[in-house]
């Protein structure tokens, strides 16, 4: 069984994880760019980059219409188990190509960057050169960093222009920690350990109207809701907000720190769920009995993805069978 650590403290793992989607990254044995209907010259397109094609195609399919906003993959109850498949999907992967079938992904504790000063935020260990790398557009410090005649470095291949379309391109990753943003309402920061302890006091997973503005557990990890102490974007939007560059649209798993992020909300998900009086249970709203109207976000309702097969949300409630964590605290 994969036991998932921090990426500033175990460095095993965290090299494992930049040798592993390196590899994936210039894996070529799926399907190409015309196949996947994405216009432009018809390329190979890598395993690691069907990963962002999928995850674009979910925030880009509502489930159904009528949820207006809410998508196969967010603003919604399904965000938590989706992403948890996604993870599984992708750790599989990173067990498969450097042959270590106990690797566990690592997952970045931001709250704990959080407790830092905002110019140590965007110094902080997980941004030095043998880590993720720093900032710039393109990034040229690191294993992603970007260089013009190595054309094995770090590229970013698709990505979703500013109309959400997907489309082809050929260049470094982009990233901009802690830069301001117009309309944020407050600095350019993480989030602290006290944003996730509130997060875990929530009793409840989701409420009606099962979206941005429902409140419970699952809103209030995924970053919609304004309770406690910090205005939106919370904790998991906030994340991704504070990275900025390609971490904004929604091809944004095209920077191996959206892996990071997530692996961490899941560990708070799974701290969540934990048998009582340490959480609330394996517990999931909505049930399957609510209205069709919300299929795609029902207890048992086949998650709506390329790759999910039968896959459910009542699936990914238990997958200690699949992986465990170093630690919980959270």
């Amino acid at each position: 069984m994969a036991v998932r650590s921090n990426i500033l403290t175990n460095a095993a793992a965290r090299d494992k994880f930049i040798q592993g989607v390196k590899l994936l990254k210039q894996e070529f044995t799926g399907p190409t760019t015309t196949s996947l209907g994405i216009p432009g010259p018809s390329q190979p397109v890598s395993t690691y980059d069907l990963f962002v094609v999928w995850h674009h195609l979910a925030m880009s399919t509502f489930t159904p219409p009528t949820q207006g906003d809410r998508n196969a993959a967010h603003r919604g109850p399904v965000f938590l188990p989706w992403h948890r498949f996604m993870l599984l999907q992708l750790e599989m992967n990173l067990q498969r190509v450097p042959s270590d079938p106990a690797f566990g992904l690592p997952y970045w504790d931001w709250a704990a960057a959080g407790e830092l000063t905002l110019a140590d935020q965007k110094t902080s260990g997980i941004w030095v050169a043998d880590c993720m790398g720093g900032s710039g557009s393109p990034i040229t410090t690191g294993p992603f960093a970007f260089k013009a005649s190595d054309p094995t470095s770090w590229r970013v291949r698709i990505t979703a222009n500013v109309n959400g379309q997907i489309v082809q391109v050929n260049r470094g990753l982009r990233r901009q920690l802690g830069a301001s943003v117009v309309g944020l309402p407050g600095p350019n920061r993480l989030p602290r350990k006290a944003h996730t302890a509130a997060a875990l006091n929530e009793n409840t997973y989701d409420f009606a109207p099962w979206g941005v503005t429902s409140v419970g557990f699952r809103n209030l990890l995924e970053g919609w809701q304004n309770n406690p102490q910090i205005p939106p974007p919370s904790l998991h939007n906030c994340v991704h907000v504070f990275v900025g560059g390609d971490m904004s649209p929604s091809s944004s798993p095209n920077d191996p720190v959206f892996y990071l992020n997530h692996c961490n909300v899941d560990r708070i998900w799974e701290a969540w769920m934990q048998p009582p009086p340490q959480g609330h249970g394996r517990n999931y709203l909505p049930p399957q009995s609510a209205p069709a109207s919300l299929k795609g976000h029902r207890l048992n309702d086949t998650l709506t993805s390329l790759l999910s097969g039968t896959t459910t949300p009542a699936n990914m409630l238990n997958v200690g069978p699949s992986y465990t964590y170093d630690t919980l605290a959270v």
